[in-house]
């Protein structure tokens, strides 16, 4: 009877414990483990490539220490992630000198309840990856938001899988590719028993004008998988993406308690190395991107005053002052000779580089008529200034000449009248005499929505290009906003129809709008000789060139202006902050590369 009573009550506890431990796993969302009754038959030790990286499903682990050795196997440059890691205090303890916890929020947006947009995307639609084309198009999009860069042929070879998926935003005038997202299909991958899917990647390009990209390509996703099957949708993001999350949250994602686990790699050095200096976040993306470039290398840097973008960075024994991209190795005579523009132009036509036609405000009236009739197009700048100010294009008739000189006669009392020539604005970043980057320069453009006036139009527009570059950029409602739009046959006030695109700034300056176009690869080695030209011909060993040119491809040119200051930060992906990083510190480079750079000194 005893005997009977004791395994009823051992029969029950069992009952309990277990509930107990399904309400634990439930309540808690622990991953399933391997080999327990939710296990099934899901695949041991899964993983899947995504090109940037691998993503390793930590729940279809059972033993810590491979989980390890399989991020330890982790390809360089490129980032695995472990996610779903069951025990992350366990899988750090050993090895805490290779892994770290990612500080990322897990989030989870159930399928069953997820109701889909009431109005489908303006301006753009989202498709499948389709070709080689789409995938280099990813890969701009990457590159611009600081992200792992995949081989092209991979996106290709993976347009037909069925665990990895890929969409593309297609912008519908165009054909451009405005944004991208990755998926996982985690039935596929490892025969997931809770039917998960994640969502990895999302990125759209950050001159975009179009809203809503990103929540447009999430819904695709999230339709994707509901449409095969899957219960839910996962994704990681930096717990201090805010907007992001906001996003997230109003899609009806919520946070859930699994971790994720990555190595300590240079990639993820940001992630790992602690909090910046109090005032790191004062930097401009300017100066930013020069600070954490020398921390990454085990530079100090002192920022000495935020506001103005200055730190002093120092090495071993030696300790050099700077501003953004200007440091103590360009002399004060240098700067001088870029101060003023036609100071500038002498020195750049001595050195045999091509420039356009010019006067000054005082020539007089008779001589700048027969300037302006000879010319038919005029550009009026003051010799001294930056980021655009003062600077007037297209000047066709006295009287616009005379408000121009008048506008340009604000920033400096010497202003210069030059012969407008036609063409696109090249910039090339040239350090240590040697090119680093060449980007087109384009100037503000607006869409017309066929709702909206050319005014909102353009303070809307200028609100997307100041979020996109921290403030940097904007598009000024100014005297020469005005006149583009005139000259283009608009009113601020005017309602364009729907698609029509309109200039509304004649200078490509990035700080009144315009937009930055990387052509590294492609420019032209006369373009190039001209800028390395200009920089010897000026003593400068960092400075950004300006030429107008009919086409990066094409030889012919006319020089601008020089900027002493050139922001490295407009050139990404390319290695500017690198290359002046290697110009102020040679010794931080590795050997190898040190080696490297001397023999192509020594070949010029």
């Amino acid at each position: 009877m005893s005997s009977d009573k004791g395994s009823r009550d051992d029969h029950r506890g069992r009952e309990a414990y277990a509930h107990r431990l399904k309400r634990m796993r439930s309540h808690g969302m622990k991953p399933p483990i391997p080999g327990g009754e939710e296990h099934g038959d899901m695949t041991p030790d899964a993983s899947i490539d995504c090109g940037w990286g691998r993503v390793v499903f930590g729940q279809t682990f059972s033993d810590t220490k491979l989980l390890i050795e399989t991020l330890r196997a982790e390809v360089p440059d490129h980032r695995d992630i472990a996610i779903y890691v069951r025990d992350p205090h366990v899988v750090l303890a050993n090895a805490p000198q290779e892994v770290f916890l990612d500080p990322s929020h897990t989030f989870r947006l159930e399928l069953s309840t997820y109701r889909p947009a009431s109005k489908p995307p303006q301006g753009f639609f989202i498709r499948r990856l389709t070709s080689e084309i789409d995938a280099q198009a990813i890969n701009r999009i990457y590159a611009a938001r600081g992200m792992v860069v995949v081989r092209p042929d991979f996106f290709w070879r993976q347009r037909d899988a069925r665990s990895i998926s890929y969409f593309v935003a297609e912008e519908e005038h165009t054909g451009n590719i405005l944004g991208t997202v990755t998926g996982i299909d985690h039935s596929r991958v490892f025969n997931d028993p809770e039917k998960g899917s994640s969502l990895w990647c999302l990125a759209s390009d950050p001159q975009a004008r179009q809203r809503g990209i990103g929540e447009a390509l999430v819904r695709r996703l999230a339709e994707h998988f509901l449409a095969r099957g899957a219960s839910y949708l996962d994704l990681s993001v930096l717990h201090d993406n805010d907007p992001a999350i906001r996003l997230y949250e109003k899609l009806g994602f919520r946070r859930v308690p699994f971790f994720t686990v990555k190595r300590k790699n240079q990639i993820n050095e940001k992630l790992f190395t602690g909090p910046e200096a109090d005032d790191y976040e004062e930097l401009n993306p300017y100066a930013r991107l020069i600070v954490t470039e020398a921390r990454r290398r085990g530079i100090s840097a002192e920022i000495t005053d935020a506001r103005g973008g200055f730190f002093r960075l120092s090495y071993g024994g030696r300790s050099i002052h700077c501003r953004e991209s200007l440091s103590e190795l360009t002399t004060s005579v240098a700067m001088s000779i870029c101060d003023d523009k036609s100071v500038t132009r002498r020195f750049v036509e001595e050195a045999g580089v091509k420039v356009p036609r010019q006067m000054t405000s005082d020539a007089g009236e008779d001589a700048i008529r027969g300037f302006l009739e000879d010319a038919g197009h005029l550009v009026v700048k003051p010799a001294r200034g930056e980021q655009g100010r003062g600077i007037s294009v297209g000047i066709t008739t006295y009287e616009d000449l005379q408000e121009a000189v008048k506008a340009a006669k604000a920033y400096c009392d010497t202003v210069l009248i030059e012969e407008m020539v036609e063409g696109e604005d090249l910039r090339l970043i040239v350090i240590n005499y040697r090119l680093v980057a060449a980007a087109m320069r384009r100037p503000a453009h607006i869409v017309a929505d066929g709702k909206s006036s050319i005014e909102q139009l353009i303070a809307s527009q200028s609100e997307r290009r100041s979020a996109a570059t921290g403030g940097e950029s904007s598009i000024p409602l100014d005297a020469e906003t005005e006149r583009t739009v005139r000259d283009a046959g608009y009113t601020f006030a005017d309602v364009p129809e729907a698609g029509t695109e309109i200039r509304v700034r004649r200078t490509a300056n990035l700080h009144t709008g315009g937009t930055i176009h990387d052509v590294t690869d492609i420019v032209h080695p006369k373009l190039v000789d001209a800028a390395i030209s200009a920089a010897r011909a000026i003593n400068i060993p960092v400075v950004g060139i300006d030429l107008m040119i009919k086409s990066p491809q094409n030889p012919d040119y006319a020089f601008i202006e020089a900027n002493e200051r050139p922001g490295l930060a407009n050139h990404e992906p390319q290695p500017t902050a690198e290359r002046f990083v290697d110009l102020l510190f040679p010794l931080s480079m590795p050997a190898g590369v040190r080696h490297s750079v001397r023999e192509a000194h020594k070949n010029e």
